[in-house]
This record gives C-alpha cells, structure tokens and sequence, in this order.
C-alpha cells in the first residue's frame, strides 16, 4: 500500500472539492502520458491506479501480429512467444509492466502537469456546474479588487466580476467590503467560468424582497412587475392570492421595516409598492401614484395611454426628472402620454375642427371610397395602417397605386398631427399670456417705490415745521400746579352756558 499516494490523493480532494474519482482518472491520464514521452507518442499504453491501496500500475500493450506495421502497437509471433511463452497466437494481447523508476525526471514533470491540467479542468467544471444553477439568485461575496469601476468579488472558490454598467449609480464598493449581488450570467470561457453580477438588475430587486418577505417565500403574494431606476427610485406591483393577505402591507411590512431593509440594501432607492390589476387602465392610474389620474384613453393595438391630470397633480405624475412616468411605463409595458384638463379639452376641439373624412383626402374618388369602406377602411389613419395585401384586393388598384395611396395616407395624418399640435401650441401659449396673475408684483413695486419716495419726502429736515414756542409737549397740569382750580370752575363755567344753550334751542324748535 502506497500512504503517500492516498494522502495525496485525499488532499487535493479536500482542498478541490472535487470527487476522488476524478483525479484518479486524472492521475491515470498523466502516468499514461509520461510513459508515451518514454516509449513513443503512438504507444499503446494502460495506466491503472488502485483507490484503495494507491498503488500505481504502468503496462505497455500490443497486438500479436504475423508482419509488424505500427512496432509501437505491434509485435511478431516469434517475439511474442520468446517473451510470453508458446501460448500465444496470432491476435493476442501481450502486456509488460512498466518500472516507474525507469520514466525519468521529464517523464514525471509530463505526469504532474496533466495531472494538474485535468484537476484544474474538473474544478472549473465543477464551478460552472454550481454557479449555472444558481443564475437569478442573490450571493455574498467579498469585494477583493475595484479597477478602472469594474469589481472583482470573492466568491471562495472563484471570482465574479460586477461591471461598472452593473452598479448602483453613486454607491462606493471599496476593497474588503461583504456586499450582496445578483447572478445574471455565467460564462463558460477559455480561462474558466466568468460569473457575472449585478446590483442594478431588476431581479436583484425582486430578489431581495423574496428574502424579506415570508409571504412572497410561500407563494401567497407573488411580484408581478418591477420597474428600477438603479439608486434613485423603483416600482412594483404586488398581487395576492388569497384575498385575506394585503399583497402591499405585506412588502411594507409592521412600521416599514420590510421594505426599509430593501432599501438600506439599494443604498437608499425608494420603493413604491403597487397593487397589481389585470386591466391596464387600472394598473396605470395606480403606477402613477401619488398622482391622481382623471382619465385614461387606452389604444390597445398600439399599446399607448393618454393619461388626463389636473394642473395641480401634473408635475406628480411627471416626477422629478421624469422618474415616475418613466418608471409606470416600464412597470406597465403601456406608452404613457400625460396631459393635463386644459390641454386635453384643447387637443378634442382641435382635432374635432380638423377632421378630414377619408373622402376628403387626395386621390381618393367616390367609388374608390366606396370600394374602401367596403373593405372596412373609413378613416385615413385606417388607410395609413392598412396592409399592402388588404389593398391588394381592390378592384383596378396595382401594387404601385397601393403603396401611393398609402404613402399619401401617411404623408395627409403626419400633417394633419403638426396642424393640431401646432394649434394647440398657439392656443396654450395665448392662455398663458392671457393668464392675469393673483398679484401684480410689478403694480406692487411701483407703490412700494411710491411709499418709499413719500416717505423720504416727508422726513427730509427741509419739509419739517417745528412750532415757534420754546417746548414741543407742555406739563400736564398736577396737583400743585398753580391755577389748577381756576382752569377747572371756568372749564364748569362754559359747560354749563353750552348745556344751557342747547336746551333753549330745542325748546324753540319744538315750538316752531
């Protein structure tokens, strides 16, 4: 029994992680290769390694043949029975044992190198195999290299590479920090597996609440949407099936507590939580909160709304920079068109005004009219999205008139848009202009400006009388003050001549 072999053995399994069973075929391979650097490439040569002794048996094989071809495979009968004895006939396999000493020093450097050649081929497979099943998933890692906004994360056994365009806008990741990441591919390249992560990926946002969030573990809530602007602001929609469970409080969680973790972890992202609704009028109005929609007009075909708001809630539904509007479209998959009241009300009496029958537009005649609304065709814009193959079978109409009276279809709503936008430009913009503020601030600083030079009339010391006596305010009269007593008999005095007075001057009119 080899001990060296089977320590050796039992240590690069532990170490790899890879099965015992492997690196013996590994080893097998590499002694087979070291006896070809001996005897011959074209060497037919059996290597066999015992697992439970570890000892290691090299055999040259060849065939009995009559005329040597190949003397790497082949040997003579006469050869043959000299070695083996006179048993052996024509066809049969001979085998000698080859003596490892007799290998040599470069023969055994050929030994380890496939040998670690194919051991480090089984771990790459091996971390391939482990990592592809586990794309869509979140993983620790730790950051062990930032270069040129690319990081480098230790996994433990292999290095995942996050991509500058894959993080979070304004977060720093520096060397030696635990961070938290999702898997979104794994390459399987020339120098190894390449994982790739993410901290931007809308996944990792949905991720994150599947951990968080028992109900969403257990399949009662289920994420049915997400919509991220990495590091500023995301959206979600949430259903439940069972109609006991609150698909939004649960996400929320008692205080915030569930969604504020999310947070914390999208280095400070707000969240909005949505319900989710099967009709998309629905689902739109309520991915635009906190903005109060009025109205939505839905074109399934296309996929657009045009979404109606008051003034007031106009800039909500936009969001700073757009962010919100942005994030419902992604969340709803709709074209979303906002508009507000006063501008909506303009845009249908516009268009109203401008109508253009189909009848209307040129080259259509009365009885190419009537050979269109045969087919369904009423409107030029339902002549500008027909098919050529719908108007193929109009009757004295070729390929080439088709694609004219198409391309003229287009050419009559494309102007009939700029017309009405055009319009309701100029009609908003007199509005404005029309538009008297609450206060007029420039009516406000001419009277202030007004006061201003009032007052710096008044106080100027030219302007000022003063009074010609020697005192501006004179004693108020006390108890000692001399004629006190006077002042007051004669203030008596005239009080009683006035009340006498009076009272003879309604007599007399009384009397008249």
């Amino acid at each position: 029994m080899d001990h060296n072999v089977l320590n050796a053995l039992s240590q690069i399994t532990r170490e790899k992680n890879i099965d015992k069973a492997v690196i013996i075929e590994s080893l097998e391979a590499g002694l087979q290769s070291a006896a070809r650097k001996k005897l011959g490439a074209e060497a037919n040569i059996d290597a066999r390694v015992d697992p439970d002794t570890g000892e290691m048996i090299v055999e040259q094989v060849k065939i009995v043949v009559e005329e040597i071809d190949d003397p790497d495979t082949d040997i003579d009968l006469e050869e043959a029975r000299i070695e083996f004895g006179d048993e052996v006939e024509i066809g049969d396999e001979v085998r000698w044992e080859l003596p490892l000493e007799d290998f040599g020093r470069n023969a055994i450097l050929v030994a380890k190198q496939i040998l670690v050649q194919k051991v480090r081929e089984a771990e790459r497979a091996q971390i391939y195999e482990e990592f592809k099943d586990r794309v869509n998933q979140i993983i620790v890692g730790t950051v062990q290299q930032v270069d040129r906004g690319n990081v480098l994360v230790n996994l433990g056994r292999t290095e995942a590479l996050m991509p500058y365009r894959e993080q979070i806008r304004g977060e720093k990741l520096h060397q030696g920090k635990t961070v938290r990441a999702f898997i979104t591919e794994v390459l399987d390249s020339a120098k190894g597996p390449q994982v790739i992560l993410s901290r931007s990926h809308p996944g990792f946002l949905k991720a994150l609440f599947e951990q968080e969030v028992p109900e969403i573990q257990e399949g009662i809530v289920e994420i049915k949407a997400v919509a991220r602007e990495p590091g500023t602001r995301s959206k979600i929609a949430v259903l439940s099936n069972d109609d006991r469970v609150d698909p939004v409080g649960s996400c929320v969680g008692m205080k915030g507590s569930r969604v504020q973790a999310v947070t914390r972890e999208l280095a400070g992202e707000r969240v909005d939580i949505v319900p989710w609704s099967g009709e998309p009028s629905l689902l739109i109005g309520r991915a635009l909160s906190p903005a109060i929609v009025n109205n939505i007009i839905l074109d399934r075909e296309r996929k657009e709304a045009t979404v109606v708001v008051n003034e007031d809630q106009l800039s909500k539904a936009i969001g700073k920079e757009g962010k919100n509007v942005r994030l419902a479209a992604k969340l709803t998959e709709w074209k979303i068109d906002l508009v507000s009241t006063r501008e909506y009300n303009i845009r249908q009496r516009v268009t109203e005004q401008m109508t253009m029958k189909l009848g209307e537009m040129e080259g259509v005649s009365d009885q190419l009219l009537v050979l269109l609304e045969a087919v369904g065709i009423t409107t030029i814009e339902d002549l500008a999205l027909a098919s050529p193959e719908r108007l193929a079978g109009l009757e004295g109409l070729d390929a080439e008139q088709v694609e004219t009276l198409r391309a003229t279809a287009e050419v009559t709503m494309a102007e009939l848009r700029k017309m009405i936008e055009t319009t309701v430009a100029e009609e908003l913009a007199q509005e404005a202009e029309q538009a008297q503020p609450l206060f007029d601030e420039a009516a406000l600083e001419e009277a202030a400006g007004e006061t201003e030079s009032a007052e710096d009339e008044i106080l100027t010391a030219d302007n000022v009388q003063l009074p010609e006596t020697d005192t501006l305010f004179k004693d108020l009269p006390g108890e000692d003050a001399p004629g006190d007593d006077a002042a007051a008999e004669d203030a008596a005095a005239d009080g009683a001549d006035t009340g006498a007075d009076d009272q003879d001057a309604q007599e007399g009119e009384t009397k008249d």
